[in-house]
């Protein structure tokens, strides 16, 4: 266990006087007891229960095939739930995906434009907003550039400021940095966390980097390997000056792997 971190432990009923609760604030995202099967095909997603406060960036964690991403297409409204009950803050919640799937003959700045449209924001006001939000994720020099002239990094930020457009409670990520070298992914660490800050909004991440889970997340959920479960959850204290190089990080990093190592052999015995 580290400084940085602790693991959260199931509540259980004590005798020990508790302090008068504070006033209870819904949560942005609330799963209860959600279980996801296709057809009659083995479950996915077993009893799944999650509560995410507004403002709050959760990474979800897991190996390959867990259902993390079936998770977040749940929490979108893309799919479905088998059984259970999942519900968002009345904003909604806009998805950003591993490929940017920006418009090709589209500029950046129109990619953006067309989220403000879809939106309903008028003509008149739209290229304003637009210009604002590339300069929120650092990129108003490319505006006018074409996806083919931008780098993945760039074609990704100009992908969250399109998200952001949307303007919902709760952005929804999907592993959109796996493509991306080590070097653009810690540049683009410190671009989401300022984002985040700064806008406040409520973001779902999912990964399986386990190190970028520990350096982005306030807290870090574990999925079982299917189906799955949550496993495990970790919450840092002090997510200021993070990197992904900085000890604590790795600290957790490490902590995490041990137990994900343990549902690996779970699954495969």
């Amino acid at each position: 266990m580290t400084n940085a971190a602790t693991r959260l432990a199931p509540s259980f009923d004590g005798i020990t006087p508790q302090a008068a609760p504070a006033p209870e604030i819904d949560p942005a995202v609330r799963i209860s007891h959600v279980t996801k099967r296709y057809g009659s095909g083995p479950v996915i997603l077993d009893d799944v229960s999650l509560d995410i406060a507004p403002g709050e960036f959760v990474c979800l964690l897991g190996a390959s095939g867990c259902g993390k991403s079936t998770l977040l297409n749940l929490i979108a409204g893309l799919e479905p739930i088998t059984s259970g009950e999942l519900s968002t803050s009345a904003g909604g919640s806009a998805v950003m995906f591993q490929e940017s799937a920006l418009m090709p003959w589209l500029t950046a700045r129109h990619n953006v434009e067309l989220a403000l449209r879809l939106r309903g924001v008028p003509r008149a006001e739209r290229r304003e907003e637009a210009e604002r939000l590339l300069g929120t994720v650092n990129l108003t020099e490319a505006a006018d550039k074409r996806p083919h002239e931008l780098s993945g990094g760039m074609r990704q930020r100009v992908a969250l400021a399109r998200a952001l457009a949307q303007d919902r409670d709760v952005l929804l990520m999907d592993e959109p940095f796996a493509a991306l070298d080590a070097i653009t992914r810690d540049l683009l660490h410190e671009e989401l966390e300022r984002v985040w800050r700064a806008t406040g909004r409520t973001i779902v991440f999912v990964t399986h980097n386990v190190r970028e889970a520990a350096r982005l997340g306030q807290r870090v959920v574990l999925l079982s390997s299917r189906p799955g479960r949550v496993a495990g959850e970790w919450r840092i204290h002090n997510t200021t000056g993070r990197r992904i190089e900085s000890p604590d990080v790795a600290a957790l990093a490490a902590e995490i792997t041990a137990e994900l190592r343990k549902e690996l052999a779970r699954n495969a015995s």
